[in-house]
């Protein structure tokens, strides 16, 4: 008799599984050599800490492995040094679509903050536009090359500015031309994000989709505030709600009101576990609050936050999680229909992807298993005979 099937994927079957991402930074997504090139053609080389791409590359993770959020975000002064143009912010998109199809994401919802890139005389408009038009070339690319994605862009307003509403009202603009959603990020301490209520008001009312950066570095105080004061449809990380779950030694396990409440509504947590522990928001992939969040049937998705500064991909973090935590395919699966049913795109299109493309791609995967076990008895029945 052949026995259950041993769902837990390999890193082959992790990288060519249809995976969902909602928790990505444009900025933090750069390849180092295309980093080179533009610093290079824009005169930026001498400001860079190192000008060959894979010295680049390992200064860029070993930066941002501080355990600060404050210089973790440090890092982005040189990627958004070079995105400063309309060719640039072109390139950088579509490799970011290239790069995500080749590691297997068949949706992804990509941030940036359009006043970041503002230097060279972009418009706003100009900005979105051109990071648009990269999107849709990458899709191009990716499905020339076999693949297949599909690109949503989030509009980021920073904390830390007074450009909220300005930003919100550009997303809305563009919100059926590529545009899917809303964030507001930057560092939490001391800019809670109820100081941009009125941007958080009017996308209420154009009944536009946002996220909100809390519960990274602040703790359950940003989450309650993204929640209750600002209305907030995801939260962007949220890992400290696992401040409001008490575990007893028995292992009981009991919620506090606000941990019940994002569980009960079912509000995705937009989980970045590597990115988690180089903040200081976890210890080890063994400690991420993401084991015990799953347990509980929280919301809770898998994401990359910054693919350069942590050195990742959404293969690699499926690949530690696994390993910390046996994950099987089945697990992949979960996660991944989280993530869909929790994207910005209309339900109908979720129900699609959802139907047509994660589940048939995860069961084609778990059924490799099956002619593999047959292949093997059949192989073995014939040398005994």
């Amino acid at each position: 008799m052949m026995s259950q099937t041993p769902n837990v994927p390999g890193p082959d079957q992790i990288r060519r599984a249809p995976k969902v991402l909602l928790h990505d930074h444009l900025d933090g997504g750069l390849r180092p050599g295309t980093i080179v090139e533009l610093a290079a053609a824009q005169g930026y080389a001498e400001a860079l800490p190192e000008t060959e791409a894979d010295k680049l590359g390992v200064w860029f993770r070993e930066a941002a492995d501080s355990g600060s959020l404050e210089r973790y975000l440090e890092t982005f002064a040189h990627t958004c040094a070079v995105m400063q143009t309309r060719d640039a912010l072109f390139r950088v998109a579509a490799e970011c679509a290239e790069d995500l199809a080749e590691d297997g994401v068949v949706y992804a919802e990509v941030r940036y903050a359009p006043e970041q890139h503002l230097t060279a005389g972009l418009t706003l408009e100009e900005v979105v536009e051109a990071v648009n038009d990269g999107f849709r070339e990458g899709e191009r690319r990716a499905r020339a090359n076999g693949h297949r994605i599909r690109v949503g862009a989030l509009l980021t307003a920073m904390r830390h500015a007074a450009r909220a509403l300005e930003i919100a009202e550009l997303a809305n603009r563009y919100r059926d031309l590529g545009v899917v959603g809303f964030d507001i990020a930057g560092a939490e301490a001391g800019y809670p994000p109820t100081r941009h209520l009125d941007a958080f008001e009017y996308l209420k009312r154009e009944n536009n989709h946002f996220t909100i950066h809390a519960g990274e570095a602040f703790g359950l105080p940003s989450i309650w505030q993204a929640l209750q004061w600002c209305g907030a449809d995801r939260l962007g990380h949220g890992v400290r709600i696992i401040d409001d779950i008490e575990v007893a030694d028995d292992g009981g396990v009991k919620l506090g009101r606000l941990a019940s409440y994002v569980r009960d509504k079912r509000i995705p947590l937009e989980l970045c576990p590597s990115s988690n522990l180089q903040t200081g928001a976890a210890a080890s992939y063994a400690e991420h609050p993401i084991g015990l969040l799953r347990k509980l049937h929280f919301r809770a998705t898998v994401n990359t936050d910054n693919r350069l500064m942590s050195g990742t991909s959404m293969s690699r973090e499926f690949e530690k999680l696994t390993e910390a935590f046996g994950y099987t395919l089945d697990d992949m699966q979960w996660f991944t229909v989280n993530a869909m049913k929790s994207a910005f795109i209309p339900f109908d299109e979720r129900l699609a992807m959802i139907n047509d493309v994660v589940k048939p791609g995860y069961a084609e995967l778990k059924s490799e298993w099956l002619f593999r076990q047959t292949s093997t008895t059949s192989g073995s029945s014939g040398a005994s005979a």
